[in-house]
């Protein structure tokens, strides 16, 4: 059967296309893009002269045709990642061929499973300090959203500088949101003035990646200068050498790729920082909201948690014990993806499912609707975590729930993500049980998932 070449799609409205939906609420725009026009669709936005053109692929074989088995043929060539490379710099997430594929292999034994479970330690110890702060929590309610940011941030932060921890957190909790909200913006506009332009976006964001660029060169350059004078000093005795990930990260190398210098590591933390704290602190936050929207659901999370071994902090060899609790997170992961928009642009015409793509097309594949696809989850909106049974999950289409992406640009911190998030939620509801305050929390999507309004539970201390 020939491909088909008349891709169906909104009208819109005449001058401005779909554009203006796409402002008020991307996500529902593309959820009703599927519902009356199929998994693949075309959406275009802006005035004539100046509009884009964006092609939506939905079904789980056109996300695996895209991120996986037609994967170079769909690259980070877009608009979005340009800007996203200009404000956060060329690291693991954004570079492209040779470059992505040298720090790949560099980085890589960093995240085997070895080495991340050792990061465990890391994680139980942020997270018993939130158990301690909750405590004093005015009224007995916190905001999930904004903590479990602050958890995941202090968590990477230390999982890469160690006890220098406390000196990135203030600056990228205070300039990475300027950042992302420029990118975004930027990103998705038809026309955008020059960044060289004195304009106040221009202005805040150019200081606020300057801040974040500051503290991560600042650390690197004092830990390289203690680390060479720890070296001297210890020479011809006992090594010298850190075990947090910018020291790992700053000693790997290969007779093949070589080292990366200075900017390349400043790259690399800037995306352990920004990409590693921010998806799982959205994973977390709705993971306690459902949960606080549960009860039934949160009885059988605490029950699991309760079995651990008392007296210590939960460890990565607890993983395997916490099923129920991993299937929690699984089903948060795929009601609010981290990263509910994945873009790429077509290199030549493809055939995806069916339809033909055509060359150099802005391409979007969309965890939010297809882990929302009637076909392939009963009652999509509702919550159950036993759609994650081993069983279930054996039987479903591997890009049916994709939060991590997949192909040859999946996610190098999936593991950690995992481990990260199941460790601090059981080490959370071992001391409280969740009352949800909002049972509705708004949504945008910008570089990631992004709440626009509180996620509060009150909070019970445990015995």
């Amino acid at each position: 059967m020939a491909a088909i070449t008349e891709i169906p799609g909104p009208k819109g409205l005449p001058l401005l296309g779909s554009a203006l939906d796409l402002r008020r609420d991307s996500l529902d725009v593309f959820l009703r893009a599927r519902r009356d026009h199929g998994d693949v669709v075309r959406l275009s936005a802006g005035p004539p002269g100046a509009r884009t053109v964006l092609h939506c692929v939905f079904s789980p074989e056109g996300v695996q045709q895209i991120l996986a088995s037609q994967a170079a043929n769909f690259r980070k060539d877009n608009q979005f990642y340009e800007e996203l490379r200009r404000s956060a710099g060329n690291g693991l997430l954004t570079a492209q061929d040779a470059d992505y594929l040298r720090q790949r292999r560099l980085i890589q034994p960093l995240f085997t499973k070895r080495q991340v479970d050792s990061y465990a330690t890391a994680v139980t110890l942020e997270a018993d300090g939130t158990v301690e702060r909750w405590r004093d929590a005015a009224g007995g309610v916190v905001d999930v959203v904004r903590e479990m940011d602050r958890l995941a941030l202090r968590t990477v932060s230390r999982i890469l500088f160690g006890a220098d921890v406390e000196a990135a957190v203030d600056v990228i909790h205070d300039n990475f949101p300027v950042v992302s909200e420029y990118v975004t913006r930027r990103g998705f506009s038809p026309v955008n003035p020059p960044r060289s332009w004195p304009l106040p976006s221009n202005r805040r964001a150019e200081a606020a990646s300057q801040a974040v660029y500051a503290v991560c060169d600042r650390i690197i350059a004092e830990r390289r200068a203690a680390e060479a004078t720890a070296a001297a000093a210890s020479a011809g005795t006992a090594s010298a050498e850190g075990d947090d990930l910018l020291s790992l990260l700053s000693r790997a190398s290969s007779e093949q790729d070589g080292s990366l210098d200075a900017a390349e590591l400043r790259d690399q933390v800037l995306v352990f920082l920004v990409a590693g704290h921010e998806t799982t602190a959205t994973s977390m936050a709705f993971a306690l909201h459902l949960l606080a929207c549960h009860p039934e659901a949160q009885k059988r999370a605490h029950e699991e948690a309760d079995r651990l071994p008392s007296g210590r902090a939960p460890s990565a060899a607890d993983l395997d014990e916490l099923p129920y609790l991993t299937r929690v997170l699984k089903e948060a992961m795929r009601l609010y993806p981290a990263a509910p928009v994945v873009g790429r642009r077509s290199v030549g015409a493809a055939e995806v499912d069916g339809h033909l793509i055509p060359a150099g097309a802005d391409v979007l594949v969309l965890p939010w609707v297809t882990h929302r696809h009637p076909d392939l989850w009963d009652e999509p909106e509702r919550f159950d975590p036993d759609r994650f049974t081993p069983e279930r999950e054996a039987a479903r289409h591997r890009y049916a729930w994709f939060p991590f992406g997949g192909g040859p640009r999946a996610c190098i911190g999936q593991h950690f993500s995992m481990l990260e998030s199941v460790l601090a939620l059981a080490a959370l509801l071992r001391s409280y049980e969740l009352e949800a305050v909002d049972t509705e929390v708004p949504l945008t999507a910008g570089i990631t998932l992004q709440a626009t309004g509180p996620a509060r539970v009150r909070l019970r201390a445990r015995g």
